[in-house]
C-alpha cells in the first residue's frame, strides 16, 4: 500500500480570534486542497483541526504520512497523546486529541513530521495559504451575521 502524504496548517489572528485550517493531499496527477474555520478559536485548535479534517477526508483505512509545521502537533501526535491517554490525564484541546486517537487507531498507520513554516516548501507554503483562507472567510461570516 501506497503513501498518502498530506501536508497540513492552522491560523489564527489574533490568537484567540476566528482561525481557519488548510491541507493538502499529494495525489497524482491533482492535488486535493481543502480548508475552513471557525470563529472564537486558538492557533493550536486550528493547527489540530486542519490534522482531524484530513484524516476524515479518507473513508477507508491509509497508510498517511502528514507534514506539519507546528511541534505541537507532530510531538502531540506521535508521542504526548499516547501518554497522556494511558495516565488518563487531561490537557487543553483534550476534545481534539481524543478524536485524533480514534482518527489513528481507524487508519493503518499515521507519522507526523515536523517542517519548518515559511521556509519554501511549496505545499507547506499552500497548506498555510488554505488555512488564511479559511481564516478570512470565517471571518467574513462573522461579520455578515453580526446584528444591525
Amino acid at each position: 500500500m501506497k503513501n498518502k502524504i498530506i501536508y497540513t496548517d492552522g491560523a489564527c489572528e489574533p490568537n484567540p480570534g476566528n482561525g481557519g485550517w488548510g491541507f493538502v493531499i499529494l495525489n497524482n496527477p491533482k492535488n486535493i486542497t481543502v480548508y475552513g474555520g471557525e470563529i472564537n478559536t486558538t492557533n493550536n485548535r486550528m493547527e489540530l483541526m486542519a490534522l482531524i479534517m484530513a484524516l476524515e477526508y479518507f473513508d477507508t483505512p491509509q497508510q498517511i504520512i502528514f507534514f506539519s509545521d507546528s511541534k505541537y502537533v507532530v510531538k502531540g501526535f506521535n508521542t504526548w497523546m499516547h501518554n497522556w491517554e494511558k495516565a488518563g490525564k487531561q490537557k487543553k484541546n483534550m476534545d481534539l486529541w481524543e478524536e485524533l486517537l480514534l482518527l489513528k487507531s481507524f487508519h493503518k498507520k499515521v507519522t507526523g513530521n515536523w517542517v519548518r513554516g515559511h521556509s519554501g516548501n511549496t505545499y507547506n507554503e499552500l497548506a498555510d495559504e488554505l488555512a488564511v483562507w479559511g481564516m478570512e472567510e470565517t471571518v467574513l461570516i462573522a461579520v455578515d451575521n453580526m446584528p444591525l
